[in-house]
């Protein structure tokens, strides 16, 4: 029986010896395969002076490096003549002409303030057969103190009053709905 194993003996070192030459091998050809690769990437990056970007990654660095548009500023925060000139008076017109009236005239100055005589800027506004009103700003500022003055046509402003004061947010509708609240008071652009 043992001449039977003697030759499964063999067989079986043989196996492994095979298997121990084949795995140091392997090895040694896995190491010298590592470092190939790696001497290909220096040469690469010495060549080549941009880095890779792994794909999964170029994603997040591209969408971090991207800013995001600027937010425009309101337009109450853009300057005093911009704001007045370019949204104020036109935004005015459109809601007098909505009303079935016509603007003569209407223009920023910096002058006296009706009545008081005092030096600021004033929207003048000659609405055609109905009034006119000047809405004064003590500073090129809108939200410094304001005053608004009425008049029939062809008048002269005799009252100055205050124009929201009470308000801490100015803005364009705020601005323009309470300038036809006073002319709709006094019964100068319609019936109450």
């Amino acid at each position: 029986m043992e001449d039977n194993l003697e030759p499964i003996k063999e067989v079986n070192n043989e196996i492994s010896d095979n298997n121990n030459r084949s795995n140091s091998e392997e090895v040694k050809d896995t190491k010298s395969d590592k470092n190939i690769d790696l001497n290909a990437n220096t040469d690469e990056s010495q060549n080549n002076p941009t880095p890779k970007v792994d794909k999964n990654n170029e994603n997040a660095i591209s969408s971090n490096t991207i800013s995001k548009p600027k937010k425009e500023l309101p337009i109450e925060k853009k300057p005093f003549q911009e704001f007045i000139n370019i949204h104020l008076i036109p935004s005015l017109i459109q809601e007098i002409n909505q009303r079935g009236l016509e603007v003569n005239n209407i223009n920023l100055e910096n002058t006296n303030r009706p009545i008081a005589g005092d030096k600021c800027w004033v929207v003048n506004c000659e609405i055609k057969d109905t009034c006119s009103f000047w809405l004064s700003f003590e500073k090129e500022d809108i939200s410094s103190s304001k005053s608004i003055s009425l008049s029939k046509p062809s008048q002269k402003p005799s009252i100055i009053e205050s124009f929201l004061i009470d308000e801490k947010r100015i803005t364009l509708k705020l601005i323009i709905s309470r300038i036809m609240q006073r002319l709709n008071g006094q019964k100068l652009i319609g019936v109450n």
